[in-house]
């Protein structure tokens, strides 16, 4: 087991820690599960608690252009108050709650590009320190897997995927970003559209499901943006082609409102202390309201480059749309240096104190 030194605040000699997951994918609203080990530095430390954060690599757009930075979007306590003997080695089991708007980062196995971590603070008398950053692996809920294998089915291509900074209007959204999954249109509405952008937005009670279209514009007409919303049930039985081609059909024919998804700005988008979507600032808006057909919302454009990946065919179903099996080599390139940055970071840090 390699423990990662905490510096900084604690002092050459502090106690160190390693957050270890267990093994696996996890889902959106279901449990992360893990152990935080550590051991004692060269005196007794009286640890006043340890918490995990749950960070994500989430791109802003502002007047200026475009930027990248790291949001906090949920923290837990999984212990705390105890004394930590010198050289005393612990482990701290937890089993907390992700939240149900948690991106998506792999399907099939195949990562889609989206960055997310746990950090591991420990406290010890009044002063924090941020160790241990580990990758989180999530995948799809059962309605978000059909919904995706039926696009795969219809002829999407996978694009990019990227998690946005804003909200998007007249949904129950709860954290300060979403997901946004860009496809390529299936041959049959190539003439029709440029793109189809995919948006899930996960409750206790169901799905929502944003689409977008980014249309052609004719001899004599402007392209546009139509948007159109649908929910779905958790374990719905139902012909998911069927049922997403009507969706895709009703949203390439029928012009919907012009506008885009509301931005907050991006004033302490990037602050590391605070924890968004859970004191009502971004939405009070239940799930199981039905907005099927609903062609509005409001704000900001929802846009991004992503990774930039290239669809590869390969495997049945899905892996021949939408992820091709396969997602470009940079894809998890970008994982690893963005894991690599943050660590250089805290080392930078742990130098100057």
């Amino acid at each position: 087991m390699v423990f990662k030194r905490l510096l900084g605040s604690l002092g050459v000699g502090g106690p160190t820690v390693d957050t270890v997951l267990d093994p696996g994918a996890f889902r959106p609203g279901g449990s992360l599960t893990g152990q935080v080990h550590l051991k004692g530095g060269d005196a007794d430390f009286d640890i006043e608690h340890i918490t995990l954060e749950l960070v994500a690599r989430v791109e802003a757009e502002h007047e200026d252009g475009e930027s990248e930075g790291t949001v906090v979007f949920d923290r837990f306590t999984v212990a705390g108050a105890f004394r930590l003997a010198a050289g005393e080695h612990r482990s701290a089991p937890f089993a907390v709650v992700l939240p149900w708007e948690t991106p998506v980062t792999e399907l099939y196995g195949q990562p889609l590009g989206i960055v997310l971590g746990v950090r591991t603070e420990l406290s010890v008398a009044g002063a924090k320190d941020k160790g241990d950053l580990d990758q989180l692996t999530v995948g799809p809920l059962p309605a978000q897997e059909a919904v995706l294998e039926a696009l795969g089915q219809l002829g999407f291509g996978f694009r990019s995927a990227d998690l946005e900074y804003g909200r998007i209007g007249g949904t129950g959204q709860q954290l300060p970003f979403y997901q946004e999954i860009e496809l390529t249109p299936a041959p049959q509405y190539a003439h029709q559209v440029n793109e189809i952008e995919l948006t899930f937005l996960a409750g206790p009670a169901g799905l929502e499901v944003v689409l977008e279209a980014d249309k052609r514009g004719g001899l004599f007409s402007e392209g546009h943006d139509a948007l159109t919303r649908f929910t779905v049930g958790h374990h719905d039985a139902r012909d998911w082609n069927a049922e997403v081609d009507g969706w895709i059909r009703h949203l390439v024919e029928h012009r919907a409102s012009y506008g885009s998804h509301t931005s907050y700005g991006h004033e302490g988008a990037y602050g590391h202390e605070g924890v968004y979507g859970h004191e009502g600032a971004y939405g009070a808006h239940g799930y199981g309201q039905d907005h099927r057909h609903d062609d509005h919302h409001d704000g900001g454009r929802r846009s991004g480059p992503g990774v930039g990946t290239a669809v590869a065919a390969g495997a049945a179903g899905l892996a021949v749309g939408v992820v091709g099996g396969m997602v470009a080599a940079e894809a998890v390139d970008e994982i690893g240096d963005f894991f690599e940055d943050e660590g250089d970071e805290e080392g930078d840090d742990e130098g100057e104190d």
